[in-house]
């Protein structure tokens, strides 16, 4: 392996519906919504894994852990973080940086924002000022817009050990 940086995204979509829990990058939302998923449906922690085993070219987050097996079924989406790292050590990378944004009307992030950054932070073993995380609106515009679904995209750069 060398020792070029590399870099990857991750991209998650999940409709909303009230009287879902919500959990967002590890961090549980008082909300009147929250994600429908198999597991959790961390959207953020979702792209997060994604942006980090792409950015290793390993195989997503999907082919890891198949919403077709049962096991996954309300699991939560840290779980996932906790595999992703341990593939991530075996090939010797570990992450440098972390920028998110959660596109989503409804619930706000700006309570939760900072504890959000930190949840990133500990679940991806990286300082907690080079995690960014940001939320926008969907100006009214599409499913995000209409306050029926959420995306996050999340970039991770990965070095060497």
């Amino acid at each position: 392996m060398n020792d070029l940086p590399r870099i990857g995204i991750g991209i998650d979509v999940h409709r909303l519906q009230a009287g879902r829990p919500c959990v967002l990058a590890g961090v549980p939302f008082d909300a009147a919504v929250g994600p429908v998923g198999h597991s959790d449906g961390d959207a953020v922690l979702h792209a997060a894994c994604d942006a980090v085993l792409g950015a290793a070219g390993l195989d997503d987050l999907g082919s890891l852990f198949s919403d077709k097996n049962p096991a996954n079924a309300g699991r939560a989406s840290a779980e996932f973080c906790i595999e992703a790292m341990r593939r991530l050590g075996e090939r010797g990378l570990r992450v440098l940086s972390m920028d998110a944004v959660l596109e989503t009307e409804a619930p706000k992030l700006a309570p939760h924002r900072q504890a959000m950054r930190a949840k990133l932070a500990e679940l991806f073993a990286v300082p907690v000022d080079r995690v960014n995380i940001k939320g926008k609106t969907g100006e009214k515009v599409d499913a995000i817009g209409r306050g029926e679904a959420m995306r996050a995209t999340v970039v991770a750069l990965l070095g060497p050990v």
